[in-house]
């Protein structure tokens, strides 16, 4: 008879090894990332990591919404990103200084993998493969992520894009917003008048 940590770590293998940033690992990187994965859930509006902060941990986003800002200290903060299902959330932890480089809250309730990223930094040194399979994972989304901060920095430079979350506090700012065919009150284009 299985005890019930026995079945807890069978379910969270079984979690680990499908999960669909993680496909195509061997059983032994499976296994160490397993030993370093805890079940975690996050409240709607909840804060998951914040820019600046110290990086020691990752998720993989099984159910649910989180979105990556950024520019917290200039204001309101910038959405870069919104991720879901089968993402991968925060590379920051396997690289120096380990520091925070954006901003993630859950936009409605979320349910992912935790893993430790100190101690699975430990195994990558022990391991260099297991560290190698996670670059190679992460290294697309590191970009990816980055090109969408730059386009997003681009359009507001240029005044083309939206910003959200949007505060308007200037009494001037009636005369430069062009609302026309907008449907969400959330979100205003800066006209380029």
């Amino acid at each position: 008879m299985k005890t019930q940590t026995e079945t807890k770590t069978e379910s969270m293998a079984t979690r680990v090894e499908l999960h669909p940033f993680l496909a195509g690992m061997n059983r032994t990187q499976l296994a160490l990332l397993t030993d370093c994965a805890m079940a975690s859930h996050f409240k709607a509006g909840q804060v998951i990591m914040r820019e600046g902060e110290t990086a020691n941990r990752f998720y993989l986003i099984e159910t649910g919404k989180v979105v990556l800002e950024s520019g917290e200290g200039f204001g309101l903060p910038v959405v870069v990103e919104t991720i879901g299902a089968g993402n991968l959330l925060g590379w920051s932890w396997m690289f120096p200084p380990y520091v925070w480089h954006f901003t993630a809250r859950a936009v409605e309730p979320t349910e992912g993998i935790f893993f430790y990223g100190t101690i699975l930094r430990e195994y990558c040194e022990r391991d260099p493969s297991l560290g190698y399979e996670l670059f190679k994972r992460m290294a697309p989304v590191m970009l990816r992520r980055l090109q969408s901060a730059r386009k997003r920095m681009l359009c507001i430079h240029a005044h083309l894009g939206t910003l959200m979350p949007v505060a308007l506090e200037s009494p001037f700012m009636d005369q430069e917003l062009d609302s026309e065919g907008d449907d969400d009150p959330n979100t205003s284009r800066i006209s380029s008048r």
